[in-house]
């Protein structure tokens, strides 16, 4: 319909209402009427719906390692490179050739030559120094008699350094008739001409034992040699010979002005055995025309020349130390007293059976 034919009463139908006050209403009036007020917030939350968050194909934590492990190879790779690089240099570079001996140092060696040393690596000049064996050669040296232990090592660019520990001798050995010197681990080393040592002569090795048989004779050697020392009054000096066939009687031969004396050690208490030999030792030579030898491994008793031959000319037994003598002699010396008995020649033995 048009806005001319709209009557009044049309108008009233099509007024806006007003803010006027309004009548309250009654809830009586309208029983249908809902109550739409909020209920009270109930003690159980709903969840709230989550939102959708958009993931790549790989968690961060192994995404991390992954790069990780990826920068890891490639720095392994550069070193790899730079290793191959540098290996090659190294073995094509003229500069680490070892030209000629004067490129090898040589430290510790007094009896050793230098000519020696030079014949381990005589196969070495003109080579590579990265190529040389330093094991095998510090073998070959260690195989020098006169050499206890060895080392080498390259100085770069082209020189190697060689350091060597010499084996000390403690005795001369008597190997058929051939002397030579032998150190405590029972290595036999030739003499060298330029030095001169003082040391008594070792008996009973052979060559043809092994090393281990000389090694533990000279392990009694040496325990002989520092009891003997033991007290500062370095009775080893008088010692000019030492027989070690028989370890359980080690014999030395003492160096006396008036005459060499063969002495039985016996196996072990050397030092207080050879204090009785210095006690006794006028007084024998008063006793017997001639003192060759004496045996002082058995307790309370000495034997007298024990490893003299028949005498000849002897009809009666030379005189024997009464145990008054004796005790007075081992007082004096500060040491054990002990019988003395010599042992007669088979002569003597017969001519006293006869009398009989």
């Amino acid at each position: 319909m048009s806005r001319a034919n709209v009557t009044r009463e049309d108008e009233t139908l099509f007024r806006p209402r007003t803010t006027a006050a309004r009548e309250p209403v009654a809830e009586d009036d309208f029983p249908c009427v809902l109550d739409l007020d909020p209920e009270e917030e109930s003690p159980f939350l709903r969840a709230q719906k989550r939102v959708p968050v958009r993931r790549g194909p790989l968690a961060k934590r192994t995404a991390n390692r992954l790069k990780m492990v990826l920068v890891s190879l490639a720095a392994a790779g550069a070193l790899a490179v730079s290793a191959s690089v540098l290996y090659h240099y190294g073995a094509s570079s003229w500069r680490f050739r070892l030209r000629s001996g004067n490129n090898i140092e040589i430290a510790g060696t007094q009896t050793v030559s230098r000519r020696q040393v030079m014949e381990v690596f005589a196969a070495d000049l003109g080579r590579n120094i990265f190529f040389v064996p330093l094991a095998g050669r510090r073998r070959q040296l260690e195989a020098i008699p006169w050499v206890e232990s060895a080392s080498v090592m390259r100085l770069l660019p082209d020189r190697l350094r060689v350091d060597l520990t010499e084996r000390t001798p403690v005795a001369f050995v008597r190997m058929g008739s051939r002397i030579s010197l032998i150190d405590r681990n029972g290595v036999v080393m030739e003499l060298p001409r330029s030095r001169k040592y003082s040391f008594p002569v070792l008996k009973g090795m052979s060559e043809s034992e092994p090393l281990s048989t000389r090694a533990a004779r000279m392990q009694i050697y040496s325990a002989l040699m520092r009891e003997l020392d033991s007290e500062g009054a370095r009775y080893s000096q008088d010692l000019s010979e030492v027989d070690l066939s028989d370890p359980e009687d080690v014999k030395v031969v003492a160096a006396d002005p008036g005459g060499a004396v063969l002495i039985h050690l016996g196996g072990a208490d050397f030092l207080r055995r050879y204090k009785i030999y210095l006690a006794h030792l006028q007084e024998w030579r008063q006793q017997f025309q001639k003192l060759d030898s004496v045996d002082l491994r058995y307790e309370r008793q000495i034997i007298v020349n024990p490893d003299s031959g028949p005498h000849p000319a002897s009809t009666h037994p030379a005189p024997v130390a009464t145990r008054k003598t004796i005790a007075k002699s081992a007082a004096t010396a500060q040491v054990k007293p002990a019988v003395t008995v010599r042992k007669p020649s088979p002569r003597t033995r017969n001519t006293s059976s006869g009398k009989q």
